[in-house]
């Protein structure tokens, strides 16, 4: 099927009220058109230089795990949470309590997202993982009553009410036909569609059947970094679209509506190869200023460090490109040192510029590592 051509389904008369079924997306699929061969050529080049990038960097996954915080933070922003990415990294007993269902849901997509990638290793990508990747987004959460891990077995909807929904997914009992399309199409070697086209057609199609009662934003962005990383596009989980499609949010949503209404699919491959495109370069920027960072930090302030206190100070500095933001408790922990220890060692990074107090309490003040974390903002 030409793209162009694309017929993105019928509306079905249900009680009071029509849902959406969307045409199955398991067949072959032809692109022609110009603009979007050359941002596909685009997204595709940048997508490479970044994965390479990716796999030359030292303890990259200390940095990755970074990306996923923010990922995580964003993604849930989108959904309506109000967590930062400075209170995403602190431990649950240094959150406001009126912020902790806020901050659980982030911890939950991270964790998630961890799941998730080392279970690629023995899994496919399929039914089975996405259901129970929604298993743990929900747990303890808002919509931890909403069949966590489980397809809907009711109508949901986009909007305030089914009577005045702004868009209304297919029928529960369209579910099992469409979810196993949609995992035939993820794995069927033999449609030569380009990878980052059948992503974009694959999120579309996910969060049009909306198969949870809840979670299937986040769940539909986060299939999108995995299905990169199951088909080799790339060798870590570098790429996260939640910060491209946030600040384009009216743009994200507005695109996936006009495929079921106007059939204009060619325009939200575009939009999401824009977002790739966009994401992986801003990705790469990252890490470069990482690299610049690091090596400013060992040429520039680790040297002045009292030499009985290189130890201790080296395997600090390389916590905090973990974990940025430390209470004093866990400092003491982590380095298996006496508290006045670990608080002169604080200090001193607060003295060479390293660290700053995010709190200012006397007992169990919370330090972050601002201009690592400033890297991501």
């Amino acid at each position: 099927m030409d793209i162009s051509a694309f017929k993105a389904g019928t509306f079905e008369q249900q009680y009071e009220y029509k849902s959406f079924l969307p045409e199955l997306i398991n067949h072959s699929w032809v692109l022609n058109d110009a603009k979007t061969l050359m941002m596909l050529d685009d997204a595709s080049r940048t997508l490479g230089e970044l994965n390479a990038f990716s796999q030359l960097i030292p303890n990259v996954d200390f940095f990755i795990r970074m990306h996923i915080t923010k990922e995580a933070t964003t993604s849930s922003r989108i959904e309506g949470t109000q967590t930062n990415m400075d209170e995403a990294l602190v431990s649950e007993q240094d959150i406001n309590p009126e912020k902790r269902d806020d901050w659980q849901e982030v911890q939950n997509y991270v964790q998630a997202m961890n799941e998730a990638i080392t279970a690629l290793d023995e899994l496919p990508l399929s039914n089975r993982l996405l259901k129970a990747v929604h298993q743990t987004l929900m747990q303890g959460v808002r919509g931890k009553h909403k069949q966590p891990g489980e397809f809907r077995l009711s109508q949901n909807w986009i909007g305030i009410s089914l009577k005045n929904a702004v868009f209304i997914p297919p029928h529960h009992d369209r579910l099992i036909a469409l979810m196993s399309d949609l995992e035939l199409f993820i794995h069927n070697d033999q449609n030569y569609v380009p990878q980052l086209i059948k992503i974009a057609i694959l999120h579309y199609q996910f969060e049009t059947i909306h198969p949870f009662l809840d979670g299937n934003g986040r769940l539909g962005r986060l299939l999108i970094v995995l299905y990169l990383v199951d088909c080799g596009l790339l060798a870590k989980p570098a790429l996260y679209l939640s910060d491209f499609f946030e600040r384009h949010k009216g743009e994200y949503y507005d695109h996936l509506m006009a495929v079921r209404t106007t059939n204009n699919l060619t325009a939200w491959i575009q939009f999401f190869l824009e977002g790739v495109q966009e994401t992986a370069q801003q990705s790469i920027t990252v890490f470069k200023a990482i690299i610049n960072l690091r090596a400013l930090i060992e040429r520039e302030k680790m040297p002045l460090f009292h030499v009985r206190k290189q130890q201790n100070a080296n395997k600090l500095m390389q916590e905090l490109y973990r974990n940025p933001v430390l209470n004093l408790n866990q400092i003491k922990d982590l380095l298996s040192i006496q508290h006045n220890t670990a608080a002169a060692l604080v200090k001193d990074f607060e003295g060479v510029g390293i660290l700053r107090k995010l709190t200012s309490q006397k007992r169990n003040r919370i330090y972050i590592f601002e201009d690592y974390i400033q890297l991501f903002r």
